[in-house]
């Protein structure tokens, strides 16, 4: 589908119309003028620091794992929370005292302002085609904050049978028939209904954005030479001191499994470096990073993983700009290599603290679990419409969790699960804007050439990163977890930067979206630990022991 802007070929967007220099002196924004139908984010505070040793944490909590899935809205897979048809697929039942959410109100599913109102999938239409989630048609479709031209700008054109190619499709839903897991995860536990992908736009910077909160910094270069690429059509230039903003997906320079002459890198510190510099452990676990066929001193590794997902496709397990540590020269494993023992994991080593998905379930086994936790499904598990789905992705959510639940980790732990993007699905909530962009090859939301108010300066005058972007589902899972609980206040991807930030007192990282971070800490109650394990079927989703 093509917007009616000039659609961009490349991933990097200009800093352009601002003359950045050499200071990134911070504007602090002024939440006075929000787009309409929006709100404000709440201040981020601090964490909540106990009395008493917690081995170097500010709170109880002594391992973070943070699964972070692909494209879904929180409308796509929450909207109708708590209620579900229970006409086919698992039946659910929720809970008396359960809150209500943000959702989809009867009007919003019978008189949409899109023209196609939103209409339930059911568990056999679990497949279906990927929607157009690039940063211009995602604020196209949010329209000044009306959010009323996803059809228009956001649905597939080209989406036809087998994946539900349906008219409108890009409105519709899943409820607790199909998504079971999560809604059970949500009983049980916490969740947000105001959680919004950092910026607009794909993959790549929703998984920067919870790395490091800047997407600026980022350079193309030639996958070969390493030489930067100068052309129009990608906008960093030749000159390494003017560097552009990542606004959508390419693959990182530092890998041996990235695909295209040109690959992306990053200038800067992630909360790797941070966590490093704190002696903390930490790894980002991901499907099929493991190569298959190793690196030699003349052709680069392999990661030939793949996996048969419900529809009997054959996927392959990784994908490199899933990855956001492999952008950055000092936390990436260009080769895949392995660590040289499961001692290494989590600990600086040959494998850089990157890992196949493999070894945290070892090192969850045998007790050599880091502190920091990224987890990244297999692809066929990752949730991504069009080559996964909402029930391979609940097989393998609930196993892990399961398996974390039923680990000696478990009663210091909290487990985050949350999204990169939206994939471009309906959500009826317009974003709060906390950081303007006023490109015109990129923005559109509040008229061409602009996103967000224009009298607020772009954070550390960086263009192309207008956010608060699309909505997406967040849950916190955790015996210091609320119980059955809805946060109703702005959070996004930076709000789980922020908390690992706090919590191991790493400091923050210059130009950060994290500053405009909501906390986390609603989501807990540090007084109160819960020693029961809510285990489900990784089938059914449904709750096997409560």
């Amino acid at each position: 589908m093509q917007s009616k802007t000039k659609r961009r070929t490349a991933v990097v967007a200009v800093a352009g119309a601002v003359a950045l220099g050499t200071s990134l002196a911070v504007a602090q924004p002024s939440f006075g003028s929000q787009n309409p139908g929006t709100v404000s984010p709440e201040s981020s505070g601090g964490s909540i620091v106990l009395t008493g040793a917690h081995s170097g944490t500010t709170t109880p909590i002594q391992h973070v794992v943070v699964i972070f899935d692909e494209n879904v809205s929180f409308d796509h897979y929450f909207g109708t929370y708590p209620n579900a048809s229970n006409t086919d697929g698992t039946t659910f039942q929720a809970k008396s005292n359960t809150p209500t959410v943000n959702g989809l109100t009867t009007s919003l599913l019978e008189n949409n302002a899109n023209g196609s109102n939103p209409t339930r999938l059911t568990p056999a239409e679990a497949l279906t085609c990927d929607q157009d989630h690039a940063d211009t048609p995602e604020q196209e479709a949010y329209d000044k904050g009306l959010a009323d031209k996803f059809p228009e700008y956001t649905q597939n054109a080209t989406c036809s049978s087998p994946d539900q190619g349906l008219p409108g499709l890009v409105m519709d839903y899943y409820d607790g028939n199909t998504v079971t897991g999560l809604w059970n995860y949500a009983q049980n536990y916490a969740m947000s209904d105001e959680n919004y992908d950092t910026t607009y736009g794909p993959s790549t910077p929703g998984a920067i954005n919870l790395v490091s909160g800047q997407t600026y910094g980022a350079e193309v270069v030639n996958s070969t030479t390493g030489t930067p690429v100068s052309d129009s059509a990608v906008v960093a230039s030749a000159n390494s001191s003017d560097l552009g903003t990542d606004v959508a997906d390419m693959d990182p320079y530092y890998d041996d499994c990235g695909a295209g002459s040109d690959r992306l890198k990053l200038t800067g510190q992630n909360i790797g470096d941070q966590l490093n510099s704190k002696n903390v452990t930490w790894g980002w676990f991901q499907g099929g990073f493991g190569a298959t066929t190793a690196a030699t001193s003349t052709t680069p590794a392999v990661c030939g993983a793949t996996h048969t997902n419900v529809g009997s496709a054959t996927v392959a397990d990784y994908s490199a700009h899933h990855d956001p540590f492999q952008f950055y020269a000092s936390t990436a494993n260009v080769h895949h290599t392995a660590p040289k023992s499961e001692a290494e994991v989590g600990h600086n080593g040959q494998a850089n603290h990157q890992y196949d998905e493999s070894y945290f379930y070892d090192s969850l086994k045998d007790g050599n679990l880091p502190s920091v936790s990224f987890v990244k499904q297999a692809e066929y598990q990752d949730g991504h419409a069009g080559y996964s789905d909402p029930t391979d992705e609940q097989d393998g959510v609930v196993n892990l969790v399961n398996s974390i639940e039923s680990s000696k980790y478990w009663s210091n732990t909290a487990i985050i699960l949350t999204y990169d993007d939206s994939d471009g699905w309906y959500d009826h909530q317009a974003p709060p804007n906390v950081n303007s962009s006023s490109d015109p090859a990129v923005d559109e939301l509040d008229g061409t050439g602009q996103c967000g108010s224009t009298a607020r300066t772009p954070l550390a005058g960086e263009q192309d990163r207008c956010g608060y972007g699309p909505r997406l589902p967040l849950l916190v899972i955790s015996p210091y977890a609320k119980d059955n609980y809805v946060n109703h206040s702005v959070t996004d991807q930076t709000s789980v930067l922020s908390f690992i930030q706090q919590n191991w007192s790493t400091g923050t990282i210059t130009g950060s979206m994290a500053q405009y971070a909501g906390s986390l800490d609603p989501f807990f109650d540090f007084n109160q630990h819960k020693a029961r394990r809510i285990l489900l079927s990784p089938t059914t989703g449904a709750v096997l022991r409560d």
